[in-house]
């Protein structure tokens, strides 16, 4: 069966599975007008050779405060593997106050188990059992035009072991260990996209740190920052080009909290150091009034102390890590511009994944 068969297949079983439209009040004595349901179901699936596969579900409700604020969402997600594991999350991204006001927030909780057959480039297999939860909260306020300015806090507790005696013999070589992590910071964004879910045009930049204090319930005092930019130029009939550009910068970090390698391809975690800058472009081609297709390529570069105390560069080629890949979209909610989105991404090193979930990448 080919990937466009079974992702139609899944698209029907979406149709099936979304509430039915509510009616609204008739606008005549002949007809009613219907309005979308708020409802929104995605089936969440992926397989990795580093992750096996993943299956799950996202349950979700939509709520558009006032005609000007964008299109709010608040939802729960789960995701079971079959190397037993289990991840669930709950989230919120609301607008309101005609978009003068923005709230983000979400927990999460896992318990994973990962095979590694090169763990952080040392050439040796590692299996690993990782636990932790995490609780994110940001609040936003626009100041001026499309510019926005916040504060946002976080609190992780992260453990991580081997499951085997030489696993877990590997990770104190490494000094690799779980942390407790507390922190608070500031954000200045931009936003100018037309939307969220499925922007065409616009540029999107957001920089931020976070300050992580033992004071704040952390175990180590550390800092990380970051920069993501996006940008949307629309062209043809439909057709969309984008690029993201994403760093991420730690000081005193410990080695759990390095940076990792922020591109699809990849498994996160597996690659780590001191700072990380990547690069994506990706064109998103109309096929139909509801399906689009997407073929994408970047490269991550890992950069300053690595976990095993060694001076990484992006001159050498072996931190560099190249990326590509298609995909297929449906749309799946057109008035919030929601997407279910199936794609295939190959990197080096055998790195390759297929996922399927909500939303284009970036």
């Amino acid at each position: 069966m080919s990937n466009t068969t079974l992702f139609r297949g899944l698209i029907l079983t979406l149709s099936m599975l979304t509430l039915p439209a509510t009616a609204a009040e008739p606008s005549s004595a002949e007809a009613k007008k219907e309005t979308p349901s708020p409802w929104l179901f995605v089936p969440l699936f992926s397989s990795s050779p580093k992750l096996d596969t993943a299956a799950g579900g996202m349950v979700a409700y939509m709520h558009r405060f006032d005609e000007k604020s964008r299109p709010s969402m608040f939802g729960v997600s789960a995701k079971y593997t079959t190397s037993q594991s289990l991840i669930a999350n709950a989230f919120a991204k609301t607008s309101f106050g005609e978009d003068h006001h923005r709230i983000l927030g979400g927990m999460m909780v896992g318990d994973i188990n990962n095979d590694y057959e090169n763990y952080l480039g040392s050439g040796q297999p590692l299996s690993t059992n990782d636990n932790y939860s995490f609780a994110f909260l940001r609040y936003l306020y626009r100041v001026e035009g499309d510019w926005f300015i916040g504060a946002q806090g976080a609190y992780s507790n992260y453990e991580l072991q081997g499951q085997d005696p030489s696993s877990s013999e590997i990770l104190d070589e490494m000094g690799l260990v779980g942390y407790k992590s507390g922190g608070v910071g500031a954000v200045i964004m931009h936003d100018s996209r037309d939307s969220d879910f499925k922007a065409t045009k616009g540029w999107y930049l957001n920089v931020n740190n976070m300050a992580y204090r033992e004071a704040l319930g952390g175990e180590q005092d550390f800092d990380i920052w970051r920069v993501d930019y996006r940008g949307y130029w629309q062209h043809g009939d439909g057709n969309v080009f984008a690029v993201r550009s994403r760093h991420q910068f730690s000081n005193d970090a410990p080695a759990g909290a390095y940076s990792p390698v922020y591109i699809r391809g990849y498994t996160p975690g597996e690659y780590l150091a001191q700072h990380m800058s990547s690069i994506e472009i990706e064109e998103r081609y109309k096929l139909a009034e509801r399906w689009t297709a997407t073929v994408f390529a970047g490269t991550a570069c890992l950069y300053g102390d690595s976990t095993s105390g060694e001076q990484l560069n992006c001159g050498d080629s072996e931190n560099l890590y190249p990326a590509w890949g298609a995909g297929v979209q449906y749309l799946l909610k057109p008035e919030a511009g929601i997407v279910v989105n199936l794609e295939y991404a190959m990197g080096k090193d055998d790195n390759q994944g297929i996922y399927l979930k909500m939303g284009y990448s970036f």
